[in-house]
């Protein structure tokens, strides 16, 4: 009963308060041209076998290039990949791919460019969950590079404090 009290304003509004990474998840398109969207809903689920999560809106257009592809990069964005992430965030934004260098990864979908990390998985389950589909993917190659990560909290971008 309390749920349904809670807007989707005010989950919104808390759930800022968590900070997140910032990733780009990549697959393809039926053609074989690159697709992809930013997304902060993704988690590891396992590491025996390696699995992620990750949520993608149900109306997402990369969302069913995953589901076509059967397979998706994520790429962990570091604190110079703010244009990239913005640009990736636009819905149909065809000049994303213009903003960040990429090459195919192991399944083919792209890896963007000094990314401190990618995670190449192939689809492994996919559930519903709400107005999302939630993808788990089992982890086929990784690559990390390091750097300082982007961040998202409180609906902006923020960085790391080293002390």
């Amino acid at each position: 009963m309390l749920a349904e009290s809670v807007t989707a304003d005010a989950l919104r509004h808390a759930m800022g308060h968590f900070a997140t990474g910032v990733t780009v998840i990549t697959s393809l398109d039926p053609s074989g041209a690159p697709a992809g969207t930013t997304a902060n809903a993704v988690t590891s689920l396992s590491l025996d076998p390696p699995l992620i999560l990750v949520c993608f809106a149900r109306d997402s257009l990369t969302l069913g290039h995953v589901r076509e592809h059967g397979a998706f990069a994520v790429n962990v964005l570091g604190a110079h990949h703010r244009e990239a992430s913005s640009a990736f965030a636009r819905r149909g934004a065809a000049d994303a791919w213009q903003t960040v260098e990429h090459r195919p990864g192991h399944t083919g979908s792209p890896r963007v460019h000094d990314a401190i990390a990618v995670l190449d998985c192939t689809v492994e389950h996919r559930l519903p969950g709400g107005d999302h589909e939630i993808v788990i993917g089992r982890v086929v190659d990784v690559e990390t590079a390091g750097g300082a990560p982007l961040l998202y909290w409180r609906g902006a971008y923020a960085g790391l404090e080293t002390t």
